[in-house]
């Protein structure tokens, strides 16, 4: 027992932040993301496109989920947000559900031509954008649609969702008095599409593609026990306007897939009540409300009708160009610092599927036995071990 004269003990080492290193000041075993000359810049995440079956379906959830409609065709459905772009997630009819890829705003004097002539890139018919404008269509290397648009028009913004946030009663300052929070459930106004999430058994080709067509910034990067890197959260270069913590997110692994996307609402109370609304709609909770280590919002993550993950999000990190890219040991206690633990459906499957892709990836040299092994310590180490 603990003399009660004595100092309390200092907390233990598990209880610690995870340890972040400045690229300027990383351990010497720890491998730099190699950064390629940007063929140019982009500013925003315009919208998401996905492939789907049912659209009423469809439209019923990102209604609950806080979108609006925007326009609605037999052939597609597009919604928008409460901000000013036209467009936010695009679904079109189709024999499944699957996620297409993501437009990106450019800026007007984005170089197309030479997208075209150095990347393929193959230009869109402004009738295929929504908000028109013009732009240009890509594929990253694992086949995703990339679209670069320009000169969109833009929507008058919606009201902001009632009541106003209250002010925030703190021990030292209670600027609320006399007056009473009493919020209505109601679906989470999102007001921007944030960013986009990634599995890929091609990482370093992800990376440098992405950095290159949008010119990127990775603001953290996380490493294997070798020092490779595996993780990279890439932020918009807007120059001295801050930007988001990321935009684009690429995870090493053994699929290539679309992971989440995200949209972001006002608060805390907004993502609460939001999660009420999609509760009593009876729609499928993944994971949250928590707030995330590595961009520290505030989450909550829940499937669309057909599995597809979608996060809601508010109060992340926003950072200028001058913010150095960090770098972080690979593990799943830089993803919540509180909240519940990471569900079973978003860890690698174990199963003989996922066997399967393991022994593919190994026999055509895209994944080596060593590399595996590191992902595996790194995905089943416990997120937090003092638990």
């Amino acid at each position: 027992m603990r003399d009660s004269t004595q100092q309390p003990d200092a907390r233990p080492e598990a209880f610690q932040a995870p340890v972040f290193h400045a690229e300027s000041r990383r351990p010497g075993h720890v491998k730099p993301l190699s950064r390629p000359v940007p063929l140019g810049f982009a500013k925003a995440l315009a919208f998401v496109m996905f492939e789907k079956p049912d659209l009423e379906a469809i439209e019923a959830f990102l209604l609950d989920f806080g979108m609006a409609t925007a326009q609605r065709t037999q052939d597609a459905v597009v919604m928008r947000g409460a901000g000013p772009a036209p467009c936010i997630y695009l679904a079109r009819k189709g024999p499944r559900s699957r996620y297409l890829g993501a437009a990106f705003e450019v800026g007007a004097d984005y170089d197309f031509d030479r997208v075209v002539r150095e990347s393929g890139a193959v230009r869109l018919d402004p009738a295929q954008i929504p908000g028109g404008g013009r732009g240009v269509a890509l594929a990253d290397p694992a086949g995703h649609a990339v679209w670069l648009v320009t000169g969109q028009k833009t929507f008058a913004p919606l009201p902001p969702q009632e009541p106003a946030p209250q002010p925030f009663n703190r021990p030292e300052a209670r600027p609320r008095i006399n007056e009473t929070i009493r919020y209505a459930a109601l679906p989470a106004q999102v007001v921007k599409a944030g960013h986009v999430v990634l599995r890929t058994t091609k990482f370093a080709d992800m990376t440098g593609w992405y950095m290159r067509h949008l010119g990127l910034i990775p603001t953290d990067v996380q490493y294997l026990g070798d020092g490779s890197p595996n993780l990279a959260f890439m932020r918009f270069d807007l120059r001295d306007t801050p930007a988001d913590h990321h935009a684009v997110v690429i995870a090493g692994g053994i699929d290539d897939e679309y992971e989440h996307s995200a949209y972001e609402v006002r608060d805390l109370d907004t993502l609460g009540l939001g999660q009420q609304a999609l509760r009593a709609r009876g729609h499928r909770h993944l994971w949250g409300i928590g707030r995330h280590v590595i961009g520290s919002q505030l989450f909550d993550y829940w499937f669309d009708p057909d599995g597809e993950a979608m996060e809601h999000y508010a109060d992340g990190d926003v950072f200028t160009r001058d913010y150095e890219t960090h770098y972080s040991p690979l593990n799943l206690s830089g993803l919540y610092s509180w909240g519940a633990d990471l569900p079973e459906a978003m860890k690698p499957k174990r199963s003989l599927g996922t066997l399967l892709r393991i022994a593919r990836l190994v026999r055509s040299g895209r994944l080596s036995l060593a590399r595996l092994k590191l992902l595996g310590r790194a995905f089943h180490a416990p997120a937090r071990p003092w638990l």
